[in-house]
């Protein structure tokens, strides 16, 4: 299948020009770059000696994420601090397929519950953003069937492929294949290296919907209730605090 089939370009390419409207390159460029920030964080943080992290670093490492910053000591109290250090040792650092990591990972956070539901995607982007991709809510929430990736792909870009949340991730690492290298050949994904400049473009996108529909809903609240776009992009990101 090529991108073209995959990507609705001219949606892309609006949500493009809605997102320059807003912000110069530079400003997406320093997003990127703090994303990069993010990465190197998390991978000092678990990309050490292959032992599972102590709860001091797995508490940190939750704080980087937007779904569990200000909730990651229930999420680790929920899921238990021993266990819940394995199962992010595995997911990272075993060699099983990693559709089948992502569902081990899933079943050991079952008592989290929603606030779980970010951690394996990012986790796992984040510290080895070259080989593995995002997964968010705001990108892709099956439940509901919307989020960034649904605004900018085909209808048929197979989003809802998968048994599983581990063949789900599968799915959602294609599409977002697509979205980057259609976005790298006309411009919109360049903010940063590899699949970083993917990330800010999919977020200020999420962005631009949260705006147009949170504008019609909020009316004259609107700006106090919605931070301006750059601090949003930084919030889904995580990377709106940067002291993790």
């Amino acid at each position: 299948m090529s991108p073209g089939a995959v990507v609705d370009t001219d949606s892309a390419r609006e949500f493009h020009r809605e997102i320059l409207a807003l912000l110069g390159p530079e400003d997406l460029e320093s997003i990127a770059a703090d994303l990069g920030r993010k990465s190197q964080a998390l991978r000092g943080l678990l990309g050490g000696d292959g032992r599972p992290p102590g709860r001091a670093a797995l508490r940190e490492a939750l704080r980087w994420v937007f779904a569990t910053r200000r909730r990651a000591d229930q999420v680790i109290d929920s899921v238990g601090p021993r266990r819940a250090a394995t199962a992010v040792t595995r997911l990272l650092r075993a060699r099983e397929p990693v559709a089948a990591r992502f569902d081990a990972f899933d079943e050991a956070f079952a008592p989290a519950g929603d606030l779980a539901f970010d951690l394996p995607g990012e986790l796992l982007h984040f510290t080895d953003p070259d080989r593995y991709w995002l997964w968010t809510r705001w990108l892709w929430d099956p439940r509901t069937r919307t989020g960034a990736l649904r605004l900018v792909t085909a209808d048929d870009a197979g989003l809802a492929d998968g048994a599983s949340r581990g063949e789900a991730y599968l799915a959602v690492g294609r599409a977002t294949a697509f979205v980057d290298e259609t976005g790298k050949a006309a411009g919109f994904t360049a903010a940063g290296p590899g699949l970083l400049g993917t990330d800010v473009f999919l977020a200020a996108v999420y962005g631009i919907y949260m705006y147009t529909v949170l504008r019609m809903r909020l009316t004259q609240e609107f700006n106090r209730v919605v931070p301006v776009l750059p601090d949003l992009i930084r919030r889904l990101l995580g990377v709106y605090h940067l002291e993790g």
